[in-house]
């Protein structure tokens, strides 16, 4: 009979926390929402978080504040965030280049890129653009193949970083196409950049907004974007795949997670929210103007992205010998 109290009353316990978990998630939310940038203010991953901060403000009915935690190449914002209160209250803005970059290119990872998150929503999408110097003697992605394989060593690429997005998509580039030519680190865009504008490195992949102006200006030629589209803000230049080499393509993405752990009723209702900030046309105009796309997927489509990712990323890495400093 004893047993059977003790039963009882384990249950009704349970049901009290389950209860009150469900309140809490119902009255989701009930103060401010902060989301996590681990870049500083500027660049793709942070103008991602901008661009939904202000409208999920109104759609969501709280303020929704922007907190850079920039740091370790990412992991200072990845494990405070991993470490936070699974509430839907402290909420992660992750990067590709992080999210499924790190754990290949880290030993002892202090975060895990599956166990410690949970997914409520892809963001943004970013292409890259192939752009090269003017000196360099083509005028299209082929011309550009064809010279590097009879000039090896001759041509010298930009990164912002060793494991950066830029590093590992132009030694994917070089995987995919047999070419030989020499990484160049950077810590930035910037200083990339000046440099290709100088023609001290004749070769660049990185996403639009860094080189969009130069390219439209003639300052540099633009051979090839790397995503499915066409860019926008430079309509001349083609796709990798009109440009003859569709198995080369680069996308850098930025995506919304919360702590493992959040109530699904407090993921469904950010999730939504951000589907409906995404949709307002100001926001598209703001995105087009930055040079990034808009792109909305569900948990479950944003989960799958994350696990087809991983296996693709670490291969190239490895095969590439790629370490960070």
């Amino acid at each position: 009979m004893k047993t059977i109290k003790v039963v009882y009353r384990y249950l009704a316990i349970i049901s009290i926390a389950l209860g009150s978990s469900f309140a809490n998630a119902q009255a989701f939310p009930d103060h401010p929402i902060t989301l996590v940038v681990p870049n500083p203010p500027g660049g793709l991953v942070d103008t991602s978080a901008r661009l939904l901060s202000e409208p999920l403000t109104r759609v969501i009915g709280q303020p929704v504040i922007v907190d850079n935690k920039p740091g370790a190449s990412g992991n200072v914002a990845y494990q405070y965030v991993a470490k936070a209160k699974p509430d839907g209250y402290t909420l992660l803005i992750s990067y590709s280049g992080y999210h499924v970059g790190n754990p290949s290119l880290m030993d002892k990872l202090p975060w895990d890129p599956v166990k410690d998150f949970s997914p409520v929503a892809l963001l943004t999408i970013s292409t890259n653009v192939i752009a090269v110097h003017p000196s360099v003697p083509v005028n299209s992605l082929k011309e550009l193949i064809a010279y590097a394989k009879a000039n090896p060593g001759k041509l010298n690429y930009a990164s912002q970083g060793n494991g950066s997005v830029s590093h590992i998509g132009t030694e994917i580039f070089k995987q995919n196409t047999g070419v030989d030519i020499v990484h160049v680190p950077y810590k930035g865009s910037g200083p990339a950049v000046q440099d290709v504008l100088a023609g001290q490195v004749q070769l660049f992949i990185t996403t639009p907004p860094s080189v969009m102006q130069h390219v439209q200006s003639g300052k540099l030629k633009g051979l090839a974007v790397t995503g499915k589209n066409r860019h926008p803000g430079m309509p001349n230049v083609p796709t990798t795949a009109e440009a003859g080499l569709p198995s080369f393509q680069l996308e850098s993405w930025v995506a919304l997670y919360a702590p493992a752990g959040t109530p699904a009723p407090v993921i469904a209702k950010l999730t939504e929210s951000v589907k409906k900030s995404l949709a307002l046309p100001e926001v598209k105009e703001r995105s087009d103007a930055a040079g990034v796309e808009l792109r909305y997927l569900t948990p479950t489509a944003m989960d799958a992205l994350l696990k087809k990712e991983l296996p693709y990323w670490d291969k190239a890495i490895k095969s590439a010998n790629i370490k960070l400093d």
